[in-house]
């Protein structure tokens, strides 16, 4: 059966391929595996339908015949499980792969949130001149070891895999920030991943999703 993945209706990034659901489409993208699109509005995220497939109300769910899941690192460990060609077949290469995922979003993503909520949701209050600072400085930690670890490699640990493709999406959070200027080696990494054929297909797709929502408003 071909998945269902759920999506934005219309996205707060505003096609910017920022939305979760994006990891998921890119690595279906990346295996050539077909896939339908629920989209929901936000009242509709939290009505006892969606939430049946995400307690927590958000997005992307998948559905994959009878198993439905939900956060996208989930969804995406699953999807590379069962298809060859985002996990290497080394039992050792694809540990470190899955390991990857798991940093992308346990140790690099929670200060880039962090520092991007801020600058859109605080500038306004008397304490942002303050803070900004001490986020910025959680951030660039994480940047400087991960530049470390990548040197002049071209992906994370060997081939391109899921790991790549879950620290790319949480580091373009950063493309309006301004810090990735300081990053040529990290800035690089990112060009190449979005230079991938199955990238681009997943972007387009999404940013329709959103031009289509402008359209008709």
């Amino acid at each position: 059966m071909t998945p269902i993945i759920t999506a934005f209706e219309n996205s707060p990034d505003r096609g910017r391929g920022l939305a979760r659901d994006m990891r998921v489409r890119w690595a279906l993208e990346e295996l050539g595996l077909a896939y339908d699109v629920r989209l929901v509005s936000f009242a509709q995220m939290k009505a006892p339908e969606h939430l049946a497939r995400n307690p927590f109300g958000q997005i992307p769910t998948c559905e994959d015949g009878a198993l439905t899941l939900f956060e996208s690192g989930g969804i995406i460990l699953h999807i590379a499980q069962h298809h060859a060609g985002l996990l290497p077949e080394d039992a050792d290469a694809r540990a470190r792969a899955v390991t990857w995922m798991f940093a992308a979003v346990a140790t690099v993503e929670p200060p880039i949130v962090d520092l991007t909520m801020a600058m859109l949701f605080e500038r306004d209050k008397s304490w942002f001149a303050e803070r900004l600072p001490v986020l910025q400085a959680a951030v660039r930690t994480r940047l400087d070891q991960l530049a470390a670890h990548l040197g002049d490699a071209t992906w994370l640990d060997g081939a391109f895999s899921a790991g790549d493709l879950m620290m790319v999406h949480v580091l373009q959070r950063l493309g309006s920030s301004g810090v990735l200027a300081d990053y040529p080696t990290i800035a690089a990494y990112l060009a190449r991943a979005e230079a991938r054929p199955a990238y681009a297909r997943a972007f387009a797709a999404q940013k329709a999703v959103f031009e289509a929502s402008q359209a008709g408003a």
